[in-house]
């Protein structure tokens, strides 16, 4: 391990809770409970930039961040769905895919942002088990290796 993997969160530690994996990248749900079905999709090799990577596991990485998009959208039903790639704290490569609604704390800001309702409207839980194996399927045919 370099210097940089090392000092690395995302190399160090899964993320939050291991929902898929493979031998490139893994889904994690994020412990925000005011999003709810937020997960990142997180490369597994210590790589900065998309652009670092080859065309083949561009497609392959954004593939598994339009499942994590679908199955979202089908268990969590938002209003909006925001995909983010920053690395500006933690330079690893990963994508944020955050469910949104028009009632939750942070609308129509980004949920780094300024909050705007303090009394957002709670959202119908769905179990890490629920997430894992709906994430399972949609992502059927992807090289997976198990938690």
């Amino acid at each position: 391990m370099n210097r940089a993997e090392a000092n690395c969160e995302l190399c160090a530690h899964p993320g939050g809770v291991v929902l898929w994996q493979s031998a490139e990248c893994r889904v994690v749900r994020v412990d925000e409970p005011h999003y709810p079905g937020f997960c990142r999709v997180i490369w597994n090799a210590h790589v900065r930039e998309m652009s670092d990577l080859p065309p083949v596991k561009r497609r392959d990485l954004m593939e598994v961040v339009f499942a994590v998009e679908a199955v979202i959208r089908e268990l969590f039903v938002p209003d909006k769905i925001n995909l983010a790639s920053f690395g500006n704290v933690v330079p690893h490569l990963h994508w944020h895919v955050i469910p949104r609604w028009v009632d939750d704390r942070h609308f129509p800001e980004s949920i780094w942002g300024q909050i705007h309702n303090e009394q957002a409207t709670a959202r119908p839980p769905v179990g890490d088990d629920v997430l894992a194996q709906t994430l399972q399927r949609a992502l059927r045919g992807m090289p997976e290796v198990m938690p």
